[in-house]
């Protein structure tokens, strides 16, 4: 079992290597900043829409110390599109605080120190760590990870530690960060949520067999 698992990953990851080669992540960005604002602005919300928003964010609001500076109400009215606008910007403000104060204004390294901010979890973690610096702290799960790791037959689980968890063990480090984009891209592309088109996906796909559940 184990040899098999690890055959269809490494086939797994040589597809996707050549269907997306240059994937990456699609929020718009220039440096760890704006990335992580964009992450935090991407809840819930379409990249197509942050990407609008985020410019209008950095504009006003450079810095970090900019943005822990801004008030609430104004944030919210720039925001307001993205959804949940009222917890984004109340997280937005403390994640600025949180990097004035701990962290002299720079977004840190290290999925600990990440973790310290407010508004950021290992999800939003993992894309500034992998996207901004090259870091491979983990693996990104968002719900197309989830969705097209668990249709591979690379993970049983639902919770997104536990999807990570298992997608760790099994992808070697130096993919953690590519994988993440590749099968996002292919979820995006291909393997829709309700409407998968199996007939493009030349991935070895054990959910062929029986019909999809969306």
């Amino acid at each position: 079992m184990a040899r098999r698992v690890r055959l269809r990953t490494e086939e797994i990851l040589a597809g996707l290597g050549r269907l997306y080669p240059d994937a990456h992540t699609e929020l718009d960005h220039d440096g760890a900043y704006q990335l992580l604002v964009a992450t935090i602005l991407s809840a819930q919300c379409t990249d197509a829409r942050v990407n609008q928003v985020t410019p209008e964010v950095c504009r006003r609001w450079p810095t970090p110390a900019a943005l822990a500076r801004a008030r609430r109400t104004t944030l919210e009215g720039v925001i307001r599109s993205t959804g949940f606008y009222r917890n984004k910007a109340k997280s937005l403000i403390g994640m600025a605080k949180t990097l004035v104060a701990r962290f002299g204004g720079e977004v840190p390294r290290t999925m600990d120190e990440m973790l310290e901010l407010p508004g950021v979890a290992r999800k939003t973690a993992n894309v500034v760590l992998g996207s901004a610096y090259g870091i491979a702290s983990g693996v990104v799960v968002d719900t197309h990870v989830a969705r097209v790791g668990a249709r591979l037959g690379l993970t049983r689980e639902k919770d997104p530690k536990k999807i990570e968890r298992d997608l760790m063990a099994i992808l070697p480090a130096e993919r953690w960060v590519s994988f993440a984009h590749q099968l996002i891209w292919h979820g995006r592309r291909v393997c829709a949520a309700r409407k998968p088109l199996c007939e493009r996906c030349p991935l070895p796909c054990p959910s062929r067999l029986r019909p999809f559940q969306p």
